[in-house]
C-alpha cells in the first residue's frame, strides 16, 4: 500500500513540457562545468606557470631584509696607530612601501624638516630603490642626538621610519694623511652602475680617494642582515632568519704617523707638498699636501653649503705630491748621471762658468749672473751652477739626456698605490714637441732641460725615488703604502758607475757643508745631502724645491720638500721645511 497518494491540481499536463527539467538540468549543468573550468584552467596557469613569481611578489609584500652594514677595516701606520676606524651613529631607514600610504606625505614633511634634508631628496632615494625592494632604504647616516631625540618625539608621525645603529668611518687625526688616507661616501649611481656586477648595491658605502679607494676590496666586508616577517601595517612578526655582517680586514700602512705629523706641522698653511720614503725599499713614511680637508665630513651628507666651503680652498682634494711641476735645479742629479755616464766626461772633469752663454742664439744666463769659475761636478752641484750644466747637455745631447731622465722613472707613474691620482708628468723629446707644438726640439730645449726647466715636468714623489738613487747606491725604488716588510722587489738596479754614485754622493753632501743648502748643516742632525731647486713660472712666483737624506753615509730617510708658487728660493723656503722633518724623524 503506498504511503503517500498523488495530488491533483485540476490541471492536464501537456505533452510537450515532458524531459523539459532535464533539459534545464543538463544546461546549468554545462554552464557550471565552463565556468569551473575556466576557474580550474586559471588557477592552474597562475600556480603552474605564474606560481613562481607570484611567490615572490607575494613574499616581497610579507618578507623584508633589515640590513646590518658592515663594519670598515682599520687602516693603521707601521707602528700600529690608528689613522682610520668605525665608530657606532644612528642611521635613518624607511620601509620602502611607505609611499603608497596615505599617512606619506605627512610623514616625508615631518622627516625632512628633522633630516634637513629637502623632500624631493628623500623621495628620489624611495624611487630608486622601488617600492617592490626587500630591504630598507637608507636616507640619512650619523644622526646627532638632537635628530635621534626628534624621531622619537615624533614617532606617531613616523611609523614607516627605522632608526638603526651602524658603523661610520672616523679619522680620529682629522686632516693628517688626508690625501693619503682619502675618505668614504655612499656610491653614486655611476659608480652602482660599475660595481654592482661586483655584489654593491644602493646605499653601499665605499673608499672614494687615497687608501680607502685602494685598498676597497679588503676594507669594505660583507653586508649583513635581518630577514623578517611582517603584517600589512609593516610590524615584524616573527624573525625568518639572520647573517651577521662579515667586517672587512685590516690594512697596515708604511706611514709614519710621527712623521706625518712632523710633515703636516712642517708645510704649514703653505701650498704645495711634503713626501718622506725610505731610500732602501720604497715605504713611504709622510705624504702630505696643501690644501687639505678633514675626511670626517663625509661620514654624514654633504650639503651644498659645505661642498661649496671646501671647494673654495684652491683645489683642498688634489694631492699635490702626485700632481707635476718644473723640477728646477734638483735636476742636476740626472745631469750629472748622464754627463758621466755617456762617457764624455771624466768624473773629475772640470769646466768653466760664466755670467751668461749664448747658445742656438738665445741668451742663457747663471742664476747669479757671474758665474763661479772652473768647477767640476761637485762644485756645480754644491753652488748649483746652471752655465756648467747648458755645458754638459750641449756635449752629451738630447737623447742622452732624455734616456736617463726616463730611467731615473721620469714621465712614467711610479707604482704607488694611488695611481688613479697620480701624474706621470712629462719628459718631453721632439716627437712630443712636433705633435703639441708644430715645432722641432732645438739645442735650447736641451740646455733648459738639463736645469729642470722647459717643458719637463715632475711629481714630488718621482724626485724623492730620484734622490733615493745615490741614496741606496744606485737603485729606483717603487714607492709603495702597503707594509710587507719586503726589500728586493721594491729596488731595480740602474746599474751605474760607481764613480758616478761616488760623486753625486759628494756632491749633494757639500751643498748642505758649504753651498746652497747650509740651513741643514746642524748639530741636531747626522749628516744631510741635498739639493735645492727654484723653478720659474709664467707670470707667478717661482716654485721651490729642496730634496734631502740623511744619514749622508748610510741613508735611513729622504725628504722632499715643493711650496708652490711661494718664491724666495728652494735654499731659504723649501730646506727648512726638510730640517723640521729629519729633526722629527732623528729626534725619536
Amino acid at each position: 500500500m503506498a504511503l503517500f497518494s498523488p495530488q491533483f491540481t485540476g490541471k492536464n499536463i501537456a505533452a510537450r513540457t515532458v524531459g523539459r527539467d532535464r533539459q534545464s538540468l543538463a544546461i546549468v549543468l554545462s554552464i557550471t562545468i565552463i565556468l569551473f573550468g575556466g576557474i580550474g584552467s586559471r588557477l592552474a596557469y597562475l600556480q603552474l606557470i605564474e606560481g613562481a613569481q607570484l611567490r615572490q611578489l607575494a613574499d616581497s609584500n610579507r618578507i623584508r631584509l633589515i640590513p646590518k652594514q658592515p663594519e670598515r677595516g682599520n687602516i693603521f701606520d707601521r707602528n700600529g696607530k690608528i689613522l682610520a676606524s668605525s665608530r657606532l651613529s644612528h642611521a635613518v631607514y624607511i620601509w620602502p612601501q611607505a609611499p603608497k600610504k596615505a599617512t606619506w606625505q605627512t610623514t616625508r614633511t615631518r622627516l625632512a624638516k628633522i633630516l634637513n634634508i629637502p623632500e624631493t631628496e628623500i623621495q628620489q632615494r624611495l624611487d630608486k630603490a622601488g617600492d617592490n625592494s626587500p630591504t630598507l632604504v637608507r636616507i640619512a647616516r650619523d644622526l646627532n642626538p638632537a635628530q635621534i631625540t626628534a624621531l622619537a618625539e615624533y614617532r606617531n608621525e613616523l611609523r614607516d621610519v627605522e632608526v638603526y645603529i651602524e658603523a661610520v668611518r672616523n679619522y680620529p687625526n682629522q686632516e693628517i694623511a688626508a690625501h693619503v688616507l682619502g675618505y668614504t661616501g655612499e656610491m653614486n649611481d655611476e659608480e652602482l652602475a660599475k660595481k654592482r656586477s661586483e655584489g654593491y648595491r644602493l646605499g653601499d658605502v665605499i673608499g672614494k680617494m687615497g687608501v680607502e679607494a685602494a685598498f676597497e676590496q679588503q676594507l669594505r666586508g660583507e653586508w649583513g642582515g635581518q630577514q623578517v616577517e611582517v603584517d600589512g601595517a609593516g610590524r615584524i612578526l616573527r624573525l625568518l632568519g639572520e647573517k651577521p655582517a662579515k667586517p672587512g680586514r685590516d690594512v697596515h700602512l708604511t706611514i709614519d704617523l710621527n712623521v706625518q705629523k712632523a710633515a703636516e706641522a712642517a708645510l704649514g698653511q703653505r701650498q704645495g707638498a711634503i713626501v718622506a720614503l725610505d731610500p732602501n725599499n720604497g715605504e713611504v713614511l709622510a705624504m702630505v699636501s696643501r690644501p687639505a680637508f678633514d675626511p670626517n665630513i663625509f661620514s654624514k651628507r654633504v650639503t651644498p653649503e659645505i661642498w661649496q666651503q671646501l671647494q673654495s680652498k684652491q683645489h683642498p682634494f688634489v694631492n699635490r705630491a702626485l700632481q707635476s711641476f718644473p723640477p728646477a735645479s734638483t735636476f742636476k742629479v740626472i745631469t750629472t748621471t748622464a754627463g758621466i755616464e755617456s762617457g764624455k766626461f771624466a768624473p773629475n772633469a772640470t769646466l768653466p762658468t760664466y755670467g751668461c752663454m749664448n747658445i742656438g742664439g738665445t741668451t742663457f744666463c747663471d742664476w747669479n749672473r757671474a758665474g763661479f769659475g772652473r768647477l767640476g761636478f761637485v762644485g756645480a752641484l754644491a753652488w748649483s751652477s746652471n752655465t756648467f750644466y747648458y755645458q754638459i747637455a750641449q756635449r752629451v745631447g738630447e737623447a742622452t739626456l732624455i734616456d736617463w731622465t726616463r730611467r731615473y722613472g721620469f714621465g712614467e707613474k711610479t707604482g704607488i698605490e694611488l695611481a688613479p691620482e697620480e701624474s706621470a708628468g712629462l719628459v718631453a723629446d721632439n716627437s712630443w714637441k712636433q705633435k703639441n707644438l708644430n715645432l722641432p726640439w732645438s739645442v735650447g730645449d736641451t740646455v733648459n732641460m738639463s736645469i729642470g726647466q722647459g717643458f719637463l715636468q715632475v711629481t714630488p714623489l718621482q724626485l724623492a725615488v730620484m734622490f733615493a738613487v745615490p741614496a741606496n747606491g744606485g737603485d729606483r725604488v717603487q714607492p709603495h703604502l702597503l707594509k710587507d716588510n719586503e726589500v728586493s722587489k721594491w729596488r731595480e738596479s740602474l746599474n751605474l758607475k760607481p764613480e758616478t754614485v761616488r760623486v753625486l754622493r759628494q756632491g749633494l753632501r757639500q751643498v748642505i757643508s758649504g753651498g746652497t743648502g747650509q740651513v741643514l748643516n746642524v748639530p741636531t742632525l747626522p749628516p744631510v745631502a741635498g739639493k735645492s731647486g727654484t723653478a720659474q713660472t709664467f707670470r707667478k712666483q717661482a716654485h721651490a724645491w729642496f730634496g734631502a737624506y740623511a744619514p749622508a753615509d748610510k741613508p735611513e730617510i729622504v725628504v722632499v720638500a715643493f711650496a708652490e708658487h711661494s718664491g724666495g728660493g728652494g735654499g731659504k723656503v723649501a730646506a727648512p721645511m726638510v730640517l723640521k722633518v729629519l729633526e722629527a724623524y732623528f729626534k725619536k
